[in-house]
């Protein structure tokens, strides 16, 4: 590695980072459940206000999967809701334990997800071995706050007790690097674990 990282500290989103995720599984688990086909559900499910407030922890699960059974016209129990909402979840990235073990040995990292009371119970648990790396774990239902907004990113720095140009972050969604980078983190948008290393060389002056 190289002596000279211009960041103190690194911050990475959880899906499609660590951990991938697939929503089309959560259309096919509710579309067995319901008998209906997984695209209908696709189709009317959205990434709507009930999500964002779910997501902020502003209204709990119950009420979300309610909201669920109105948009996507779909009657499950909660605990069919529960077990598509956990499908979501794929695996770890290939090759990203052993790129955080490398990173961890050299700088504290930390991890912040848009996610939901549900979602953090499970992935916590199923995937503890990789997220032993993060020296802790920011979550929007717990934050009150989601990315992109620049406020949430200022906490997190706050709370890590960094300058936001101190911290890099990295996700899968440009939206939510552009937040970071207006709270002044140096922030990436990168789409696998080999970007990634390549970033963190020619960007951070790191190479695991």
């Amino acid at each position: 590695m190289s002596n000279a990282p211009i960041v103190d500290a690194l911050v990475f989103d959880f899906g499609n980072i660590v951990v991938d995720i697939d929503f089309a599984r959560v259309f096919e688990a509710w579309g067995r459940a319901a008998g209906v086909p997984a695209a209908d559900i696709a189709r009317r499910f959205a990434f709507d206000a009930a999500y964002e407030a779910h997501e902020l922890g502003e209204i709990e699960s119950a009420e979300y999967f309610s909201t669920l059974r109105r948009s996507c016209g779909i009657e499950l129990t909660d605990e069919d809701f529960l077990a598509g909402w956990n499908a979501v979840f794929v695996a770890p990235r290939a090759g990203m334990d052993e790129l955080l073990a490398a990173l961890a040995a050299r700088l504290p990292l930390y991890l912040f997800s848009n996610t939901n009371a549900l979602h953090h119970a499970y992935w916590s648990a199923q995937y503890r071995e990789i997220l032993r790396h993060f020296a802790r774990i920011y979550c929007s239902h717990e934050l009150g706050l989601r990315k992109p907004s620049p406020a949430a990113f200022m906490k997190i720095a706050n709370d890590i007790g960094l300058a936001p140009s101190r911290l890099a972050f990295f996700d899968d969604t440009a939206e939510n690097v552009e937040g970071a980078r207006q709270a002044g983190l140096h922030a990436f948008h990168v789409t696998s674990v080999l970007h990634l290393r390549a970033v963190l060389a020619k960007e951070l002056h790191i190479t695991p």
